[in-house]
């Protein structure tokens, strides 16, 4: 099986190639990536769907992390892949925006770096229950804005490197809407 391409960027997000998946984490290349926060509103604020990522998924296994994230492919459309990856993962079909993004580096596990340039997106909970594919997904959870902030405060080796970053371009959203 060939190893899915991902796309190369330069530090304003224009294009510079793709590279295998796996051979951009090993060389830490600056890379195109997304993370979507599904959310709810309730009674005392607004909530997002997590994930804990399956224990043999290629780097932070069993560790908490937004709804879904992913690379887009080359020559798709970010928001239609991304789109179709939640699917794939949690059974959700939402449309998504595109709220802001970020550049973060982070050694990971498995001799692996994270070097993305991470596109947040954020889409309202359907009001299905969500079907969680076990090869990607372990467990999951709604958890309140404001609490997960302060997990990842407390608590942060139990996250993703990427989920603070991101967690504050959703919160500034949510405070649009």
């Amino acid at each position: 099986m060939t190893e899915p391409q991902i796309i190369l960027v330069d530090k304003q997000d224009h294009e510079q190639g793709s590279i295998g998946k796996l051979a951009a984490h090993q060389q830490g290349l600056l890379h195109r990536a997304y993370s979507i926060f599904i959310i709810r509103k309730t009674q005392t604020g607004y909530e997002t769907l997590l994930q804990k990522r399956a224990q043999g998924k290629y780097h932070s296994g069993g560790l908490w992390t937004n709804s879904c994230c992913s690379h887009p492919s080359p020559g798709g459309e970010l928001l239609t892949q991304a789109r179709q990856r939640l699917f794939e993962e949690f059974g959700l079909d939402v449309a998504l925006v595109d709220v802001g993004q970020f550049i973060y580096r982070a050694d990971l596990d498995n001799q692996l770096i994270e070097h993305e340039l991470d596109h947040v997106l954020v889409g309202m909970d359907p009001g299905t229950p969500p079907k969680p594919n076990p090869e990607e997904i372990m467990d999951w959870r709604w958890c309140r804005l404001d609490t997960l902030a302060i997990e990842l405060e407390t608590h942060a080796n139990h996250y993703t490197a990427w989920i603070s970053s991101a967690l504050a371009w959703v919160q500034r959203y949510v405070e649009h809407i």
